[in-house]
């Protein structure tokens, strides 16, 4: 249970990190990120696996390259649904999907597996 919350602080801290680095993107707040990181929880689960099965035929014919645009979109809902979140244009929202990812598996690195 202490694994999860810590998992949540630290995406909401490369959120906010995210905001910093990407022109485009900002929060509000670091409450407003630890909204956004329970929408983009319930994004991930629920909206993502229906666009990424929908546009499949694009992301093999792209080399799964298309995947990064159903990230662009994915945030770019996140910031929708989201208040204190903003995303401004798609090209912010592709560049922040990606720094995102990449700031967050280099923070969730330091979590300790328990098992």
């Amino acid at each position: 249970m202490l694994n999860f919350f810590l998992t949540w602080l630290l995406t909401a801290v490369s959120l906010v990190i995210t905001a910093k680095i990407v022109p485009g993107i900002y929060v509000a707040n670091f409450q407003a990120a630890m909204i956004a990181v329970v929408v983009m929880g319930l994004v991930n689960a629920i909206v993502k696996p229906i666009l990424t099965i929908l546009t499949l035929p694009l992301t093999i014919l792209t080399l799964g390259l298309f995947l990064f645009v159903v990230n662009a979109i994915s945030l770019s809902l996140v910031s929708y649904l989201t208040p204190g979140l903003t995303v401004q244009g798609f090209w912010p929202a592709l560049f922040g999907a990606i720094v995102l990812s990449l700031v967050s598996g280099f923070l969730t690195k330091f979590i300790p597996n328990q098992k």
